[in-house]
């Protein structure tokens, strides 16, 4: 039998979740019954998932995207009521982290990332605040724009957005989770070829022309399904649960 507290107080110790300010509460932000022995997770707790997660018997349900975000409204009432209102009637707690689980080193995000598309971390830096956020490294092998963009494509199962800016060849790359295109002059300064996230603002076009990078939108939910699926491996590996990965696509 695993306690909550056990899978709640080895999960922040892992992310060092209490160590890192963020948008919203790492760790668990819905209790539900004591006993886990099924582990859901997914990227985000929209009711789809939260549905599905109950229909799989999930006694947790651990995500990157869950509740409580800053600047919201604090009144439980609409869909975040109806969201919570699940949770609770089948007992199910659910456990998120956000920035925890984009920087970690070997689960995050990032690395998981660096893992799928072949590339080689050279460094993680700070952004918006953040130690590690921003990472960069190579290509095994150099790839033209087309064979990159391809290779996001086969290995995140998103056609992504691709601005033309940087060499003919690319070799280094840099790399954000999520919505991190407003790192691409942060990205420029490390001197890569390339730079990826997941989303595009209007104003990416023009920063990653103008200090000539290539810039590809690879989409928010595409680069954040690793980090969730390599912890819920890991956890069901060290605690010997039940593991089981549901996803709730989304075109962003």
């Amino acid at each position: 039998m695993l306690h909550r507290s056990a899978l709640v107080d080895y999960v922040n110790g892992l992310l060092d979740a209490p160590g890192q300010a963020d948008y919203c509460p790492n760790g668990l932000q819905v209790e539900g019954r004591a006993e886990i022995h099924r582990l859901v997770t997914g990227v985000t707790a929209s009711r789809r998932f939260l549905e599905s997660a109950i229909e799989a018997e999930a006694d947790a349900v651990l995500v990157h995207h869950g509740f409580f975000w800053k600047g919201e409204p604090a009144p439980i009432v609409g869909m975040k009521a109806e969201r919570i209102r699940l949770l609770l009637d089948h007992g199910v707690n659910l456990l998120a982290y956000h920035l925890p689980l984009d920087i970690h080193p070997s689960l995050g995000n990032n690395a998981c990332l660096a893992q799928r598309l072949e590339l080689e971390p050279e460094g993680q830096i700070t952004a918006a605040g953040v130690a590690g956020l921003l990472w960069h490294g190579r290509l095994r092998s150099p790839l033209d724009a087309e064979q990159f963009s391809a290779r996001l494509e086969d290995r995140l199962g998103r056609t992504p957005m691709h601005i033309a800016g940087g060499p003919a060849q690319i070799e280094r790359v840099a790399w954000c989770s999520g919505g991190g295109q407003r790192f691409v002059t942060e990205a420029a300064a490390l001197g890569v070829d390339a730079y990826f996230s997941g989303e595009i603002s209007e104003q990416t076009t023009h920063e990653a022309r103008e200090q000539g990078v290539h810039y590809f939108a690879a989409g928010h939910h595409a680069t954040e399904r690793g980090g969730v699926q390599a912890l819920g491996a890991h956890l069901a590996s060290h605690f010997g649960l039940e593991h089981v990965f549901i996803d709730d696509p989304n075109p962003a």
